[in-house]
């Protein structure tokens, strides 16, 4: 592996193959078109992602979940990778259930590792049928996970994409995304900053 090699892993929130699904892609795409990244993509349509019960198993055993479904997967690209995208389409002006859920359960990876993320850049990636929909709450709900899992929450700054990728479908799924220059502007502008910070930090860490 080269030295400045970066493993990404990108999260698709969305239960469907639609605009949530072609943004996070994208953004892979574009960040292995222009950094040495090597990517890993979980989709959530067609998984089983069982809601957190509050059981409080992952704490008693440290042992994972007490569900046994398809975050195990997740919780190990998480732990293979370097930075982060999460993608979500909006719902009633929030994140998916879908991402909802992901964030949630990873408790129990927490409860085996405290700092299972801990200063790896993590960005965010929104998909809205209304331009303005709900994009930027469903963003800083993705950049509030971050935050308590002790990862590093990266934007994609001023004049273009602010908080991170924001996407306007039109309710016509990936074409609709594909078609969003500002969207795409704003995940460009994001990438850029996410796999910056990410060869920043792994040139310093231990």
């Amino acid at each position: 592996m080269g030295e400045q090699e970066i493993r990404l892993f990108g999260i698709s929130g969305s239960p469907r193959k639609a605009s949530t699904d072609y943004i996070v892609r994208e953004a892979l795409r574009y960040a292995s078109s222009k950094y040495d990244a090597v990517t890993e993509y979980f989709s959530a349509q067609g998984k089983t992602l069982n809601f957190c019960i509050h059981c409080d198993y992952c704490i008693r055993e440290k042992k994972g979940c007490i569900h046994n479904d398809d975050m195990a997967e997740v919780y190990e690209k998480f732990r293979w990778a370097d930075a982060f995208i999460i993608g979500t389409p909006v719902y009633q002006g929030m994140v998916s259930g879908q991402t909802k859920v992901i964030m949630d359960r990873c408790r129990a990876i927490a409860a085996q590792d405290l700092h299972f993320i801990l200063n790896k850049p993590g960005a965010a990636l929104a998909a809205g049928g209304d331009r303005i929909g709900g994009q930027e709450p469903s963003i800083q709900a993705i950049l509030n996970f971050y935050v308590i899992n002790e990862a590093i929450p990266v934007g994609g700054g001023s004049f273009g994409a602010n908080l991170g990728g924001a996407f306007w479908s039109q309710d016509r799924g990936a074409e609709g995304a594909k078609e969003d220059e500002e969207g795409l502007k704003s995940m460009h502008k994001t990438v850029n900053r996410l796999m910056k910070t990410a060869v920043m930090l792994k040139k310093i860490r231990p």
